[in-house]
């Protein structure tokens, strides 16, 4: 796919996924939503890329939907409008059971389906400047699918402040609440999430990342008895990778491992 409104390069691999849209203050519509998908599925499938850093372009990570697209939409039919909001579901939820892990940069504004995206992402870091809320509800619209993640992330009362209000927080409530990792001045930022990229590449092992990852998701939907059932499963599956022997086989060996 040719992309009109993302940018994709790989750096020490470290894959930039740039939002391009500018003009638009990166927001949403259906080609801007493909070209995300399309982008996460080849990083998925790129076996140079280790780690993946979503970015932005322009003075907002993103604004959100498109609100002239959405005006648009309002032509469709019910079942025109679920197939497009299980289309913009399929991003969010592709990233997050993504292979690779994802770390969001927002050096500007995170609103509504752009805050979606960095609550989503696996490590969030961003600027003192930068603001996040799930505004929908100020223009009779709902946080639906974000709803989703946000509540596994910081649980009901808070996100109940911040989905009924529609308010806007600074990126270091941002952090105190628990929906960012980490809050780096404008001047670091950038070398700060590739040290922190590099490091995940160099310490640490694709299989173990990509398995873990994947469990985190799993055992919340899980009850107790059946999610250490499954717990019990991968670690015996763990044990049969080639990550795994290899890194025992190094530690034993008192060799430093290499990822």
């Amino acid at each position: 796919m040719n992309y009109e409104y993302i940018q994709c390069e790989v750096k020490e691999r470290v894959r930039y996924i740039t939002l391009n849209r500018v003009d638009k203050r990166n927001a949403f519509n259906h080609q801007f939503v493909a070209e995300l998908k399309d982008a996460f599925i080849l990083a998925e499938e790129d076996e140079d890329t280790k780690v993946i850093v979503l970015r932005a372009n322009g003075e907002v990570f993103s604004a959100g939907a498109d609100l002239q697209y959405l005006q648009s939409l309002q032509k469709n039919t019910y079942e025109e409008n679920l197939a497009d909001s299980q289309f913009l579901k399929e991003l969010y939820h592709h990233m997050y059971m993504h292979n690779k892990i994802i770390i969001a940069q927002v050096e500007g504004h995170a609103i509504a389906g752009g805050c979606g995206l960095a609550t989503v992402a696996d490590f969030t870091f961003a600027v003192p400047e930068a603001q996040f809320g799930y505004t929908e509800v100020k223009i009779g619209f709902v946080p639906a699918i974000v709803m989703v993640f946000l509540l596994r992330k910081i649980g009901e009362t808070k996100a109940k402040e911040l989905l009924l209000t529609g308010k806007l927080i600074t990126a270091q409530t941002a952090k105190d609440m628990g929906i960012i990792h980490e809050v780096v001045s404008k001047d670091t930022i950038q070398d700060e999430v590739f040290s922190f990229a590099q490091k995940l590449c160099k310490e640490t092992s694709g299989d173990s990342l990509k398995i873990t990852k994947s469990m985190i998701s799993a055992v919340q939907n899980m009850k107790d008895f059946d999610a250490l059932n499954y717990a019990a499963e991968m670690n015996a599956t763990a044990r049969a990778t080639k990550d795994c022997k290899k890194g025992i086989a190094s530690f034993l060996a008192k060799e430093k491992i290499v990822w």
